[in-house]
């Protein structure tokens, strides 16, 4: 019986790794580099050849191999680390930094990078580096944005936007104003915080109020079809349902379907032309504008037998506020422990930064207005200097995908 012979292409890898075996770096990168002739998607070869580029001072060659290399497989945070290393040789500060970022971010969120204990000790010293790098880095590129807004309105009025940058940064201890409050993402500190608003802090909820009748009216024209609504937790991935959020108390599946106005900054045109009066009222309206982040306006409506199970939302500057549209017995909201029973009609406005739950434990569908706003309690200097951190925090996160 004859035995396959390998391929040129398998055994210039096969000669490669006994190199690397032997700590030869060099060896194993110009085999590679022959593999790559044949395979030039080859992530293995692109590897090997940009760490020795990167070893032999050739950065922009590195720049251009290890690029390659995540072009195929952006998932490598070693690769994305060495990155770093060669743009910040090459004199390229905002790309290694972003290169930085996101291999710390991609490697963390895998449970890598988090200690000594987690790192490779050949990587322990280029890691904290990039970690130095990336913070020194955020700090000034987060500073650059509020520069004008901090000259326009003078370090006092800026002063608790800083408190709240450097909370987010870590460089400053985050102490909430009520222990029940865990925002996801950012909290603004020295601002009065209770789970429920009081309605006079909204002169708003008047004209909301006042078109209820007519709101409700395009609601049941979308109720009617149900095509309109979609889940809005979204998909689940495959495999894996959404009861780490939706618990169900009755024989149906537990469902949360939205029609959205707005979600993530971005308007439903469709939808608004569908519900004239509901779009025109909510346009009225001082929500939250923040690029790809808010506002977030939809028809919010519960199954019966759906418990929308404790949780928290990502900020406390700005509030959500309910305009109740149909709502049988037994449906009720609950935030920081306190319980409010919806009422038609009648808004009730919320902190989501405290832990909270909802229910619909009748046979019917419960359905609500939701809005955010902002939080009253900032300034319109606040609001203008957190909507461009904001804004800059995204940037930053896209930038280092």
């Amino acid at each position: 019986m004859n035995t396959p012979t390998a391929t040129p292409l398998a055994q210039w890898r096969d000669a490669a790794r006994a190199c690397l075996e032997r700590d030869d770096l060099e060896q194993a990168a110009q085999l590679f580099k022959r593999v790559l002739e044949e395979a030039p998607d080859d992530v293995e070869a692109l590897q090997v050849l940009g760490t020795a580029q990167l070893v032999d001072a050739d950065f922009s060659a590195a720049a251009h191999t290890l690029r390659r290399a995540l072009r195929v497989a952006p998932g490598l945070f070693v690769v994305r680390l060495r990155l770093g290393i060669a743009l910040e040789r090459l004199g390229q500060p905002h790309e290694a930094l972003t290169a930085y970022f996101g291999a710390l971010r991609t490697a963390q969120a895998q449970g890598r990078w988090l200690s000594d204990d987690t790192t490779a000790p050949g990587l322990r010293e280029a890691v904290k580096h990039a970690m130095h790098y990336v913070d020194a880095g955020r700090l000034a590129w987060f500073h650059r944005v509020l520069e004008p807004l901090l000259q326009r309105y003078g370090a006092s009025e800026m002063r608790r936007v800083q408190h709240c940058l450097d909370g987010y940064l870590g460089e400053r201890a985050v102490a909430m104003a009520d222990p029940r409050q865990r925002p996801k993402f950012l909290y603004f500190p020295d601002i009065p915080s209770r789970p429920y608003y009081p309605r006079e802090r909204f002169p708003w909820h008047d004209a909301l109020e006042a078109a209820a009748d007519e709101v409700r009216d395009e609601l049941r024209v979308v109720l009617a079809q149900e095509q309109n609504l979609e889940a809005f937790l979204g998909a689940a991935p495959p495999g894996q349902s959404q009861q780490a959020m939706l618990q169900s108390s009755g024989p149906q599946p537990a469902a949360w379907d939205a029609y959205f106005f707005y979600r993530h900054g971005e308007r439903y045109d469709e939808h608004a032309a569908a519900c004239p009066r509901t779009a025109a009222l909510l346009d009225s309206l001082p929500l939250t504008h923040i690029r790809e982040h808010a506002p977030e306006t939809l028809f919010s409506v519960l199954s019966p037998g759906t418990h929308i199970l404790p949780h928290t939302g990502v900020t406390n500057v700005r509030l959500v506020t309910h305009l109740p549209l149909i709502v049988p017995p037994d449906c009720a909201l609950r935030v920081g422990g306190e319980t409010h029973a919806w009422q038609e009609g009648r808004c009730v406005t919320f902190d989501d930064t405290f832990e909270h739950e909802a229910w619909n434990r009748s046979s019917e569908t419960r359905a609500v207005l939701i809005l955010d706003s902002w939080n009253p309690d900032l300034t319109e200097a606040e609001r203008e200097a957190v909507s461009a951190l904001i804004e800059a925090i995204g940037d930053f996160n896209a930038a280092a995908v």
